[in-house]
């Protein structure tokens, strides 16, 4: 017997528990486990009914990471699978926390589950570009319907146990303890006939309804939702096999496409955004058994989005929050942008109420920086000016206690200059959250000269504690990704000046995978947002490279994007649909006239090499400086907090597919038309010269 599987009788019950700590997942060793107990329930004349369960805080949550991309060992998952179903003893699964991928399957093999109400269950390996290879798509259409299949499949997203219930997913809801309530469950169809009906590879009664024409408009509002990832739409051939075919040519189907998805290049991405997002948490020098500081309070300093939004996230997991403000009305105004921003999660059934004002209640206002004293940490996040920022941390050096921890949200000004006014810059360091704070999933860790390693280890510690996806990254104009966001930018907007215009570049954007265009995304953040900056910034910039004003001279006519219903669109009341405007494309082509730019018509590739290559090119300019510690770490901050298509993996996956000689070539070309901004990194030179990649480049060869 494998020892992460257990094997017990209860009675007449036979219970077949796995113990594969932390999560339960399908290794091989669990497999062989699985095997063995049920062999020896087969063969044991007592039993009448098999309960499977998982140990810990969890059912079976999918399969061994550990494993992905090995050769298969000891029995395979389908085998398993199909035993369980074939079983003439009744084989009840009873599941708390996740049954997903995997795991589901497996229960989907059982002849009847059984849940807590807390639990969740679902498919999600259309998330790293798969589908649900041991039979999901044959049995969960054939359990639920098509169509509740087709939604739950080609999302990835779990459903919980009341709502698996009501589409027939789940049997019977446990109260109380999971493993009694199973066995009793168990012992009532402990009967002859007990299996009878209930091996779901022979059902067909939920199958009706699925015709040529439904799956015909599957494909097409599937494609349409995948915005070119190839996983969904074969999900949907898979389950229209399982409509059609026998279920054994089905299995056949699903192997068939399964083998095509794993094969390919976007799950190979998928797959790679996933182990980086794991990989980023580990720090050369700052070991994981480094001591952190506890972080039971905090304090931010400035009410705005930001500050509102980063004490919204600690809120969210328990943790007390004083907001703090200059005036009563700045923070009134936040603390009210809190209620509401809480308010409509409520309206949308995200959140109850009771949720709400517990969170609510977490969060206190203050007036001054005197009121930090008692924080375990306290965050700045006031407007992105150098001599504000150090006004304000003279005042934080002031008040806050030893040993608190120090951040500051700017998004690229330098944090060692920051550190300079306090005593203790040990205890200086970045939190570079992304807007709006408490949704988007980056934080950017940014370690000044002389910040402490157990002042990185409690921020990475932090970022996971806030189910964000925390990424270190050292001293640099942008950090990691508004560096490379100059690049996708910039060049943004000098094609318009040489000849396309917003809706060209947008489409462009979104047709490569981007869910929204660069100029959709400014009139939805405000094109506002930097003014001062940029205007400030336009009587010292260099005057021997070129500029883009267009930005600006909108925010000057007041277009400041949807909350004025026009900006580089405009935008009928009450809509967020961007129409194009008459009066920007005149604009955009008096620009291009005032600096001598004669139009030419430009090319959706030009646009996607041009917005996708300069942030690549920035990238070897990151890991060369030591900015970023790899590859992988500039894929997720991209993938996470700029909105690059996570199917293609990040810029420096897609680099290493389209070949980074091609991606060199072009870089060049662009250099010697445009000049400056197109100087090839020396690291990316040296890459082609040798025949590596940015893999090869992690992984130190």
């Amino acid at each position: 017997m494998s020892d992460t599987v257990r094997y017990e009788r209860r009675g007449k019950i036979a219970v077949i528990t796995v113990d594969n700590p932390p999560v339960n997942a399908l290794s091989s060793s669990v497999r062989e486990g699985l095997a063995d107990s049920q062999a020896k329930a087969k063969a044991d004349p007592e039993v009448e009914a098999i309960v499977l369960i998982g140990a810990g805080r969890t059912y079976i949550a999918g399969a061994d990471i550990r494993e992905f991309g090995k050769p298969m060992t000891g029995p395979g998952l389908q085998q398993i699978i199909n035993d369980f179903e074939n079983s003439e003893k009744p084989v009840v699964v009873a599941i708390h926390g996740t049954a997903l991928g995997g795991g589901l399957e497996v229960a989907l093999g059982c002849h009847y589950r059984v849940a807590l109400p807390s639990a969740q269950l679902g498919l999600p390996e259309v998330k790293l570009g798969i589908l649900p290879g041991a039979g999901g798509t044959q049995r969960m259409p054939r359990v639920i319907g098509v169509k509740a299949a087709l939604d739950m499949i080609t999302s990835g997203d779990p459903l919980p146990t009341a709502k698996a219930k009501e589409v027939g997913l789940v049997d019977e809801i446990v109260q109380g303890d999971l493993l009694d309530g199973a066995i009793k469950f168990a012992e009532t169809v402990a009967i002859p006939g007990g299996v009878q009906g209930r091996r779901v590879s022979q059902r067909t009664d939920k199958l009706g309804g699925a015709d040529a024409a439904f799956f015909a408009e599957a494909r097409k509002t599937t494609a349409a939702k995948a915005r070119g990832q190839i996983a969904p739409v074969k999900i949907v051939d898979a389950l229209e096999a399982a409509a059609t075919l026998p279920f054994a040519d089905g299995i056949k189907k699903e192997r068939e496409v399964a083998q095509e998805l794993m094969s390919g290049t976007q799950s190979k991405a998928l797959r790679h955004v996933f182990f980086a997002e794991r990989e980023a948490a580990k720090i050369p020098d700052v070991p994981a058994d480094t001591p952190t500081r506890p972080v039971k309070s905090v304090a931010i300093i400035g009410a705005g989005t930001m500050g509102g939004g980063i004490a919204m996230s600690f809120a969210n997991i328990g943790i007390p929050v004083t907001l703090i403000d200059s005036t009563d009305e700045f923070l009134d105004r936040g603390l009210k942008r809190i209620k509401d921003n809480y308010a409509v999660t409520v309206t949308r059934g995200r959140l109850s109420q009771a949720d709400m004002d517990k969170r609510v209640g977490l969060i206190k206002g203050g007036i001054g920086t005197d009121k930090i004293k008692d924080a375990d940490m306290v965050i700045e996040a006031v407007f992105e000016e150098m001599d504000l920022k150090k006004t304000v941390y003279r005042d934080i050096d002031k008040f806050a206690k030893a040993g608190a921890v120090l951040a500051t949200n700017t998004s690229g000004l330098n944090i060692n200059e920051i550190a300079s006014v306090t005593k203790r810059p040990q205890d200086v360091i970045g939190l570079h959250f992304f807007s709006p704070a408490n949704v988007m999933r980056l934080v950017e860790v940014v370690r000044a000269e002389k910040t402490g390693k157990d002042i990185i280890a409690t921020c990475m510690q932090v970022g996971k504690q806030l189910r964000k996806v925390p990424v270190l990254a050292r001293v640099y104009e942008g950090f990691i990704g508004n560096a490379m966001l100059r690049h996708y930018g910039r060049e943004a907007h000098f094609l318009l000046e040489e000849g396309a215009l917003p809706q060209q570049v947008d489409k462009a954007l979104t047709d490569f995978g981007y869910a929204m265009g660069m100029f959709g995304v400014h009139d939805l953040a405000g094109n506002d947002v930097g003014y001062r900056m940029r205007k400030a910034a336009q009587a010292s910039r260099p005057n021997d490279r070129r500029y883009s004003d267009i930005i600006t001279i909108l925010c000057d006519m007041g277009r400041l994007g949807q909350k004025t219903g026009k900006g580089w669109y405009r935008y009928e009341p009450g809509s967020r649909t961007p129409i194009p405007d008459p009066e920007v494309e005149a604009l955009i082509v008096a620009e291009s006239k005032k600096k001598g730019v004669e139009r030419r018509p430009i090319t959706d590739e030009e646009i996607v090499k041009r917005c996708v290559y300069g942030p690549i090119n920035e990238g070897a300019v990151l890991l060369e400086k030591g900015i970023a510690l790899r590859p992988s770490d500039i894929d997720i901050v991209y993938v996470t907090g700029y909105g690059f298509p996570s199917w293609r993996g990040g810029p420096m996956f897609y680099a290493d597919t389209v070949g980074l000689k091609n991606v060199l070539d072009d870089i060049k070309r662009f250099h010697e038309r445009d000049g400056f901004y197109w100087k090839p990194a020396p690291l990316l030179e040296q890459l082609v010269r040798e025949g590596k990649s940015f893999a090869d480049y992690q992984a130190g060869r």
